[in-house]
């Protein structure tokens, strides 16, 4: 049977797959699905140059091919997981994860794990992927069984004598008993206090947001003390928060039930050997030309792809959005006899998409400061805003390499831009002076969510927009810096939480 004559854009798809090093697959790579609303330059461009010598045709000469440029990105609904993954490639690190592992089996009393002493009694864990219902979501951990201990007990489970492969639980909170927590703010900033648990041993660290308070009453009486949190200092049986959702008050213990507190998931821009570059090949699908053998695919690939910039688009009354592209060293076609790469092919997690009007926990851009947890908001609203994250990748060429043999990420620079409702002067005298400020917002839907956080920022733009029958409005520009001069702690520029689970108290309302 003859070739079709056209293939259409929606039989086309997308994944890519971590290479081993730059340009180098492992033996079995792992091919993660992505789900692009639109592609941006994807493929290889071919420098072309012709031959123009001096002669009396005043013709030209056929030309070579000189250079190949590499390069192209996508854009993507920003769900709680389908860019994760790769957001460790756009900012050159590990998540910093809390304690996860492999279930093995489901008992009525347990979940089975290689080494259950990676959890402890009131450790509160997110278990997914089994196959009954009754065994995901947030479970108490109760005890540590066994001997090795490979139990993690837990209540309300359901047998299940082989679980699907992916089936794990991970720690995401811990349960402070009744009186534990107290909160004390007789300092420049609130601490929250505990008689029994050592916090230094569950993973935080200085700049890290938690959420404070459950359901059931499994929280603080007086609900300002609950909410989202950023952790300045981690120091034992006490954290001390620099900035908070509410104003913080004095609590002597008061709690008659327990109280939960949440945390996630950490990706900052590391320092020094925690820096980790990481390459991709990415690969577009471009259909069957053979009706006759639907499943012999067409396609192409960027090769040592290193992730170079990152945009999410947050836009009023719409979904939230990212722009990621890459820059890499060279571009492969297959054709449909060669069939796609081979490798594990992952399937797509369903995740929905977060809206901008419902969405969003905790959006807020302030002045910084240093004795002051909950300083006043520069802005009731925003109508639009963007956080940028840019790596400054070129690519290195040589004699005898067409494309390039590797890459030089340059100075990791992040920014944001805005358009703010005007309501008071300050915030135009805040880019006046050059103020010190912060931004940060929470986004969270079916009891999970993410922060970015850009603990310093400078200001630029601020002139007020001022039209007929319309409200005043403020655009902002805005570059991110290291935090290292507020805090010695903080010495990143962009910082992302992501919470496996939250509370129905963490819902926006």
């Amino acid at each position: 049977m003859a070739n079709r004559q056209k293939i259409d854009s929606n039989e086309t798809g997308a994944a890519y797959a971590e290479e081993l090093s730059l340009g180098v697959l492992p033996v079995t790579p792992i091919w993660k699905p992505l789900e692009p609303n639109s592609y941006d330059d994807f493929g290889g461009e071919l420098t072309l140059l012709a031959r123009n010598p001096i002669n009396s045709s005043r013709q030209r000469k056929k030309g070579v091919i000189t250079d190949l440029d590499a390069s192209g990105g996508f854009n993507q609904d920003f769900t709680q997981s389908n860019l994760q993954d790769l957001l460790q490639g756009v900012m050159f690190a590990d998540f910093r994860n809390k304690p996860s592992a492999t279930v093995t089996e489901v008992t009525a009393t347990g979940f089975e794990v290689a080494d259950a002493n990676i959890f402890a009694i009131g450790n509160i864990v997110f278990a997914s992927g089994f196959t009954n219902p009754g065994n995901n979501g947030m479970k108490i951990v109760t005890a540590i069984n066994g001997s090795p201990e490979t139990e993690v007990a837990a209540a309300g489970l359901v047998v299940e004598g082989a679980p699907p492969a992916g089936a794990k639980i991970t720690l995401v909170g811990v349960v402070a008993g009744s009186g534990d927590l107290t909160v004390d703010v007789s300092g420049t900033l609130p601490k929250i206090v505990s008689t029994t648990l050592n916090f230094g041993t569950l993973g935080l660290i200085a700049g890290e947001w938690i959420f404070v308070g459950g359901d059931a009453g499994n929280s603080f009486p007086d609900a300002v003390n609950n909410g989202f949190k950023r952790i300045s200092l981690v120091d034992g049986d006490e954290i001390t928060i620099d900035l908070s959702q509410t104003t913080m008050v004095a609590d002597g213990g008061s709690p008659a039930n327990d109280v939960h507190i949440f945390f996630g998931r950490v990706l900052k821009n590391e320092l020094g050997p925690l820096i980790k570059r990481r390459s991709y090949q990415l690969e577009r699908q471009l259909g069957a030309p053979d009706p006759a053998q639907p499943n012999n695919v067409q396609s192409e690939y960027l090769v040592g792809a290193v992730a170079n910039e990152f945009t999410l688009n947050i836009e009023q009354a719409d979904k939230i959005n990212a722009d990621i592209s890459f820059v890499a060293i060279n571009n492969e076609q297959r054709t449909a006899a060669q069939n796609v790469k081979i490798g594990t092919r992952a399937a797509l997690v369903e995740t929905d998409a977060f809206n901008t009007s419902s969405d969003f926990a905790m959006l807020r851009m302030n002045i910084i400061d240093p004795s002051n947890e909950n300083p006043d908001p520069l802005f009731a609203y925003l109508t639009d805003l963007s956080f940028t994250i840019n790596n400054n990748v070129s690519p290195n060429k040589a004699v005898a390499v067409l494309g390039a043999f590797d890459v030089t990420a340059g100075t990791f620079e992040v920014s944001a831009e805005a358009t703010a409702y005007f309501s008071t002067i300050e915030a135009v005298q805040a880019v006046r002076n050059n103020a010190n400020v912060e931004i940060n917002a929470a986004v969270v839907k079916e009891n999970a969510g993410f922060i970015i956080d850009l603990p310093l920022i400078a200001l630029g733009d601020g002139r007020l927009e001022i039209e007929q029958d319309e409200p005043i409005t403020l655009p902002l520009s805005m570059d991110a810096a290291t935090a290292v001069k507020i805090n010695p702690r903080t010495d990143y520029t962009a910082l992302w939480v992501f919470f496996d689970y939250l509370p129905n108290l963490a819902t926006p309302v």
